[in-house]
């Protein structure tokens, strides 16, 4: 050991001394540590609202630690690393200094193979984003909010939920829902009615993110890591995802009568003044096509989606800045970019940022093959895992589920045969994933990012959810499920 620092520069004393103490026995403990820590991560993150501090602080922390326990434990994790050899032998530089070694591999090799992966979402959202924000601000939702006018139960509920479902595939769940939350206070006075009709769009925006390539932040995962196309995503999913927002509605309308009370709008809308009807419709029909382009331009001329959000924003951007441009500094002010990425929610992208790079140290490390191997060896079946992972939907977010799935398997080769074949791009294998990922998050109030916000947006109480929501939820979820197996056989 000794020898061994000696011929280390004096720089990498400290790392080789680590490296040696820790080099205790063939289980690393590191390894182990690794994952207690994102267990303990995800619990502080789950409880946010009891311990008071911001998830996203609580992600980004797990992130960063999940990768320094990684490189600490280097020498006994990677040991039997297939990769990391394959490294070294394209890396002749390295031989003989273990530490540069590890720390070159993990650095320059792992981590940042997997922060070109996760910036690129990033950069969608955050172009997504400003989108949305942009148009909310010149009130172009309120095309579709001042036209609704019926106020009894079971035309609002219906016109609300399918609103929802084909509203948060063009544009995203999370947005769609702060969008008709925001519309349902506008039409319903019962705290409690509201709860209800709250959470049957949770269930649809959930349902109506699956089916589109750019609903759910899950599926925008899938399709940027290349695993489904949009074309077949939209084909092969539309129906179960439909199926599992229709059976509650259902079932929750066989008893539903009456008309609900809508509230005395007495304040004038603050934003009113400030854009005329024309320009309203204008800035809301342009940034809805420009959305609807971005997966039509990765299909047909293969334009990374992140790329394509970036072009939409500068289109919608510039055609802005042209439209009020004889206009008064104040107004040109609040109908800016500028103004409007002061409202994108960033902490949710430091979220996604940090839960990403957790999972991300996790697969380089070599959890995510165990998990893979236990799944396959116990439930035999992709339609069983995937099952599972929607389930667990509802507890755990999907973001960091469907990223671990990703990391569990890889793409099969397009001439993959039999049960290799499930996992070809399109294969069963990640369409279900996308699909129960994103349903099984209706299940608990707390398993999707559109139930945490229209949680906190209305205060709806946990236990509520789940005893009058969950089961509707859950029933809708398996009927879906059904529906895409049955699919799957003709």
């Amino acid at each position: 050991m000794l020898i061994h620092i000696l011929a280390l520069d004096k720089k990498n004393i400290t790392f080789a001394f680590f490296y040696n103490k820790l080099n205790l026995n063939q289980i690393s403990i590191m390894f182990i540590l690794m994952l207690a820590i994102f267990i303990l991560g995800y619990f502080f993150i789950a409880q946010e609202h009891v311990i008071k501090v911001n998830k996203a602080a609580t992600a980004i922390l797990l992130g960063v630690v999940v990768w320094a326990v990684y490189i600490i434990g280097a020498p006994t994790i990677l040991q039997n690393n297939e990769s990391f050899h394959h490294y070294l032998s394209s890396h002749s530089e390295l031989l003989g200094n273990n530490t540069n070694a590890y720390i070159s591999f993990i650095v320059n090799h792992e981590i940042a193979e997997h922060l070109a992966d996760i910036s690129s979402i990033i950069v969608f959202l955050m172009a997504a984003m400003t989108i949305v924000e942009l148009i909310d601000a010149h009130e172009g939702f309120r095309v579709v909010t001042d036209r609704i006018k019926t106020t009894n139960k079971k035309r609002l509920l219906w016109l609300l939920a399918l609103i929802t479902f084909f509203m948060s595939a063009g544009l995203d769940n999370l947005t769609t829902s702060i969008v008709m939350i925001t519309l349902l206070k506008k039409l319903i006075t019962d705290n409690k009615r509201r709860w209800f009709y709250a959470s049957i769009i949770i269930i649809a925006a959930n349902a109506g993110g699956v089916w589109s390539p750019i609903g759910d932040i899950t599926t925008i995962m899938l399709w940027i890591g290349g695993q489904i196309t949009a074309s077949n995503i939209i084909s092969n999913l539309f129906l179960p995802s439909f199926i599992s927002l229709l059976v509650p509605l259902l079932i929750v309308t066989i008893n539903l009568k009456g008309n609900v009370t809508r509230p005395i709008e007495t304040v004038k809308r603050e934003r009113e003044d400030l854009t005329s009807k024309f320009i309203r419709q204008f800035v809301f029909f342009l940034g809805v096509s420009l959305l609807i382009m971005v997966p039509v331009l990765k299909t047909l001329i293969g334009l990374p989606p992140y790329m394509g959000m970036l072009g939409a924003l500068g289109i919608l951007w510039v055609t802005t800045e042209l439209l009020h441009k004889r206009k008064d500094s104040y107004i040109k002010s609040e109908l800016s970019v500028n103004t409007a990425l002061t409202k994108v929610d960033f902490s949710s992208i430091l979220f996604f940022l940090g839960v990403l790079l957790a999972v991300a140290g996790l697969q380089s490390a070599g959890h995510l093959r165990i998990m893979s191997h236990f799944l396959d060896n116990n439930l035999h079946n992709i339609y069983a895992i995937n099952l599972s992972i929607g389930i667990l939907s509802s507890i755990i977010d999907n973001v960091p589920l469907v990223a671990g799935a990703m990391g569990m398997y890889n793409i099969a080769d397009i001439g993959s045969i039999g049960y290799q074949a499930a996992f070809m791009q399109n294969g069963s294998f990640w369409e279900f994933l996308a699909y129960c990922a994103g349903t099984g998050g209706s299940i608990l109030i707390i398993g999707s990012a559109a139930g945490v916000v229209v949680m906190g947006m209305l205060n709806i109480n946990f236990t509520w959810y789940l005893k009058r929501i969950s089961g509707l939820a859950l029933i809708g979820y398996l009927a879906g499920a059904a529906t895409y197996y049955l699919l799957s056989l003709i």
